[in-house]
């Protein structure tokens, strides 16, 4: 049964990304000052959308949105006979966004829209020949309306757009519904006479029909029909869009001019052919009937098939990139530094030793990364997994639910975790701790508690915990306790329900919480905390109030506002801002460069400045401090 998000999906057998290992040397790079620069983690970027198509002499060609560090930067052109290709910049700056949906109009032209602009790519004439300022931000769904029209609907407030390539006009209608939480508009369809209508979610779903004469959006479900997910509908040949109140449901609602009818189960379904999809679009099919088998960015090989003949074709090409993000790096056993990168999801390994890097296709997106003795811990997003790596053992591809892989998948827990923020390895050295923020729509993330003696998991939900609030940071206390700090962020797509941050201590063995307290009024993340060698306790909320807290009296000893001095810390989905060196040395990564803290006044003093921003910690290792910057991984020679 064909999927009423869109009518051409993304097909799970094509690779737009390489699985083997990539090994290189560095030739790392003195900077001065102490700095070093090590190199691009990940030096390949990812698809947001690709399509097959032809040129103005017919030419079968591929099109692919291309995305790095910086966002959507450019618009790859691939010839599918020749490999050759052409690379046009974005017209408008990418702003570190990217599309999430973009659209194949009937008329051969390929739009997308984000970072506020609406974009038209002609692969005829190969050059962008639209591109228009809009109402923020970035489309999740498009379509094309029976006059060719094409239709944008934008995250997070439900902006809506048209363009008409007829006449080159661009309408912005502006935000046209409003919800206290950030919108997804997964799906958009039009109906034969001209009416629109989208899916909302996903803290709570809705349909919204909207009439592009008068400009005004209707919700069309009441509020006892929402729920939480998303709401979706599809533009079927009868001419009527059809939708469900959430997706996936049985019950299905006859869309027309405006209105809506329940009709029940809806078995026979025949979806109108539009060339759209989220930001896994691949549209294989070229207008001869070749198909692209693959089209690996990472290899950058493209495959081309020939079902009439069954035979296949590959060539290779070529673009630039300034390499994915990455998300976090520490020290792993073996010597080496290593993390995850995002858009595309890959495993890196430094090894400064040898000034060389490896490289491989990671499971999921390594947004923490923690060494507890012998191992190495990952807490990723989606679906928030734990992983265990054994660096001594053979990497074996990951995959869930079976033994003998390392990384070994131990859990996941989505949506108690989606997004991790804190991989805690207990010094206990058997207990490890994951938290983050719930899944999309949620509000309220919980703790996994893994047992590496028994193999077994324990999940307490937020409501065990602080009700609406997501642990962000964690460090072990003394006689089984844990000092955890909190953030009011929800799940992607979710409704903020706590005012403020708190900070709380738990019983590891009871899992109890036996004190909370907003301690600093009014912040909302309690960014990272370090427990010294001393028993108190580092800590930032809200990347710039610098506390020093006593857990025993459970009081602040020393606060201080680094925002003039330093900026804010560093900050990211796992942002390890404290790095430990030698003795009882601790370090903080700034945005703006690396300080120390005076253990016995708990002062900052600025040993550097960096050469480039600081985006992610960060560890210690032989005497440097290695951190990231982008896409990029640097070191600094501490004093």
């Amino acid at each position: 049964m064909a999927h009423p998000l869109a009518t051409v999906i993304a097909a799970a057998g094509i690779s737009l990304l390489g699985v083997a290992a990539q090994a290189a040397t560095a030739a790392s790079e003195e900077l001065g000052n102490g700095f070093r620069h090590h190199g691009v983690a990940t030096p390949v970027s990812n698809h947001r959308g690709t399509v097959a198509t032809v040129d103005g002499d017919g030419r079968n060609v591929v099109l692919v949105w291309l995305f790095d560090q910086r966002g959507s930067y450019a618009l790859l052109l691939i010839d599918a006979e020749t490999g050759k290709s052409e690379e046009f910049a974005m017209p408008f700056p990418p702003g570190g966004d990217c599309p999430y949906a973009s659209i194949l109009s009937s008329r051969n032209r390929f739009y997308t829209h984000f970072n506020s602009h609406f974009v038209e790519f002609d692969p005829v004439k190969r050059a962008f020949t639209f591109f228009g300022k809009t109402a923020p931000q970035m489309a999740m769904g498009m379509t094309e309306d029976d006059n060719g029209v094409i239709w944008s609907v934008t995250y997070p407030n439900s902006g809506v757009v048209s363009f008409n390539p007829a006449t080159g006009e661009l309408k912005d209608y502006g935000h046209v519904y409003a919800q206290p939480w950030a919108q997804y508009q997964r799906s958009v369809a039009a109906d034969d006479a001209g009416w629109i209508y989208f899916g909302v979610g996903n803290t709570a779903s809705q349909i919204i029909a909207f009439d592009p004469g008068t400009g005004k959006a209707t919700p069309l479900l009441a509020e006892e029909e929402r729920g939480r997910g998303t709401a979706t509908v599809y533009r079927d040949l009868d001419g009527k869009v059809y939708g469900q109140a959430l997706s996936g449901s049985e019950e299905w609602i006859e869309l027309y001019r405006g209105q809506a009818r329940k009709i029940g189960k809806r078995e026979q379904r025949q979806l109108k052919p539009i060339i759209t999809n989220d930001q896994g679009l691949f549209h294989r099919e070229f207008p001869d009937g070749k198909r692209v088998r693959t089209c690996d960015l990472v290899e950058r090989r493209l495959v081309v098939e020939d079902p009439q003949t069954g035979q296949a074709k590959e060539v290779r090409f070529d673009y630039t990139s300034e390499g994915a993000h990455i998300m976090g790096l520490a020290a792993a056993p073996d010597g080496t530094i290593c993390g995850g990168t995002a858009f595309p999801m890959r495993f890196f390994s430094y090894n400064p030793e040898t000034d060389s890097w490896t490289n491989r296709e990671s499971y999921g997106q390594w947004n923490t990364v923690a060494r507890q003795g012998d191992r190495f811990f990952v807490g990723g997003y989606g679906g928030g997994f734990l992983l265990e790596w054994d660096p001594a053992r053979p990497w074996v591809a990951t995959e869930k639910e079976k033994e003998g892989c390392n990384p070994l998948h131990l859990a996941e827990v989505a949506p108690a975790i989606n997004r991790p923020h804190e991989l805690l390895a207990h010094p206990d050295g058997k207990t490890v701790v994951l938290a983050g923020t719930p899944g999309y729509g949620y509000t309220g993330g919980g703790l996994l508690f893994w047992d590496r003696e028994t193999r077994k998991q324990t999940l307490i939900e937020h409501t065990e915990i602080l009700p609406d609030h997501s642990t962000m940071s964690l460090v072990a206390l003394p006689g089984g306790k844990l000092l955890g700090g909190t953030t009011t962020q929800p799940g992607t797509g979710g409704e903020k329900k706590a005012n403020e941050a708190e900070l709380y201590v738990m019983d590891l063995a009871t899992h109890r919480v036996e004190w909370h307290q907003a301690v600093f009024p009014g912040a909302q993340d309690y960014t990272d905390l370090y427990r010294a060698p001393s028993g108190l306790i580092y800590g930032f909320a809200d990347r710039t109030r610098f506390f020093v807290f006593d857990a025993e009296t459970r009081k602040v000893v020393h606060e201080a506002d680094t925002g003039a001095e330093f900026g804010p810390c560093v900050s990211h989905q796992g942002p390890r801002v404290f790095v430990p060196g030698r003795g009882n040395t601790l370090y903080v990564l700034f945005v703006k460069g690396i300080a120390r803290v005076e253990p016995r006044t708990h002062r900052l003093t600025l040993l550097a400045e960096s050469p480039v921003p600081i985006s992610a910690g960060g560890d210690f290792l032989n005497g440097r401090i290695y951190f990231a910057s982008g896409s990029h991984v640097y070191s600094y020679q501490v004093p």
